[in-house]
């Protein structure tokens, strides 16, 4: 039988990712209230100073892992995402509505960006707790460079009108409908996708277990 594996996240693609790897995890869904962490994240660090950008996805992931454990406390290990696109010293989430989404392809055109893609990993399993006494964590922050297509105005409006980029961090993908308006990246393509398989695999040896033990057998 596999390790018991749950993905904090209701990405569908962070799903799809996991499975193409024979991994079938269990979905839990965090309530974690992201502006809310951030700005306590800010708060503790000291007034007025800001987040490091690329520090802001691991957090979010570290909330949204420990909000699913805390919770729902499953007998397994636990993994949460976040991801955020770097672009003109600003950190990007969700554009959320077709005019936000818009202007920020119009910025976006024939540029480069750094998608970072936060990872925390809890061994939250009975014995992992009988021997450290409590969950036992892991994480670190994938990035990687994103080369945009220069798309006409007619591409952009054509690609939001999908609807695809208004929940995706950055207002694009890879392994959708975005995929033709990515010219190249520089580092790992499952890090933009949201999970990095190669992250994931770091992670897990440095909690003492090898990725093919959370495959189901086929």
């Amino acid at each position: 039988m596999p390790i018991p594996f749950v993905l904090a996240s209701q990405s569908p693609a962070r799903l799809s990712t996991l499975r193409s790897a024979g991994i079938e995890p269990h979905v839990i869904v965090s309530d974690v209230d992201e502006d809310a962490v951030l700005a306590h994240a800010r708060a503790e660090a000291g007034l007025g100073l800001p987040l490091a950008l690329g520090d802001q996805p691991y957090l979010l992931a570290r909330a949204k892992v420990d909000d699913v454990v805390a919770r729902h406390a499953p007998d397994a290990i636990v993994l949460g995402c976040d991801s955020m696109l770097e672009f003109d010293g600003e950190i990007l989430g969700k554009p959320g509505t077709a005019d936000v989404a818009r202007q920020r392809w119009r910025a976006m055109r024939g540029r480069t960006g750094v998608l970072h893609s936060g990872h925390a990993l809890v061994d939250n399993r009975a014995e992992r707790r009988a021997e450290t006494g409590q969950p036992t964590l892991a994480g670190d922050t994938s990035s990687t460079v994103v080369h945009f297509a220069d798309l006409s105005d007619t591409e952009i409006d054509a690609y939001v009108a999908t609807g695809e980029p208004l929940g995706v961090a950055g207002a694009f993908t890879v392994d959708g409908l975005g995929g033709p308006y990515v010219e190249r990246i520089d580092g790992d393509f499952h890090g933009v996708v949201g999970v990095s398989l190669p992250l994931l695999r770091r992670l897990l040896r440095g909690l003492g277990v090898d990725i093919h033990e959370l495959r189901s057998a086929r």
